[in-house]
């Protein structure tokens, strides 16, 4: 089986993704079950270069997903499914991904490359200037902190090394001073 000739015939010699009849590719969809025909999908040069490039993107061409997300190939409603995850900020992605409903099996093959994943939504600690902290950094304390239930002041200066991040809650982390481990604010930290 000729690969190519089948995606042409299934497609109609036109790019499964935006239509056009230029320039066509065989594209696999990146983390596919499979490496069969319904693994892959004929698109244009254009789409290509859009979707490994993400830099490149012209959120005005993804336009065309309105109606290539509804195909029954499963790796067409994948690949529409990924593009308006990455443009859903657009505002009118956001309307299409609510109405494409994709079953337990292709969400989670959608879902495989981390296109889905809202980096946004994420809880975030900050220190008090506003960096980023991550579980097994060190700290210094900008003000003296009396420690509720170990009858002393944590004072400012102090190190705490080897942090841990409180994952519910964004302006709590976890370390030891004086041998005691204790929650901190992350207002009253600075990375070191």
């Amino acid at each position: 089986m000729n690969l190519e000739r089948e995606l042409n015939k299934r497609s109609g010699s036109v790019c499964e993704l935006s239509g056009d009849t230029e320039n066509l590719k065989v594209y696999e969809v990146p983390k596919s079950p499979g490496s069969d025909l319904d693994s892959h999908i004929l698109i244009s040069q254009v789409c290509l270069e859009q979707i490994e490039n993400p830099e490149k993107i012209d959120a005005n061409h993804w336009r065309c997903l309105n109606d290539s997300m509804w195909s029954e190939v499963p790796a067409v409603q994948i690949m529409a499914w990924r593009m308006l995850n990455r443009l859903k900020t657009e505002g009118w992605p956001q309307d299409l991904l609510d109405m494409l409903y994709l079953d337990e099996d292709m969400l989670a093959w959608a879902n495989a490359t981390g296109e889905g994943d809202d980096q946004d939504d994420a809880i975030k600690h900050l220190d008090a200037n506003g960096v980023t902290l991550q579980a097994g950094d060190s700290v210094v304390l900008i003000k003296d902190l009396d420690v509720k239930g170990a009858n002393f002041t944590a004072k400012r200066g102090t190190a705490v090394r080897n942090i841990s991040l409180v994952h519910d809650n964004a302006e709590h982390i976890e370390g030891r001073v004086n041998g005691q481990h204790i929650v901190i604010l992350t207002k009253y930290v600075k990375k070191s």
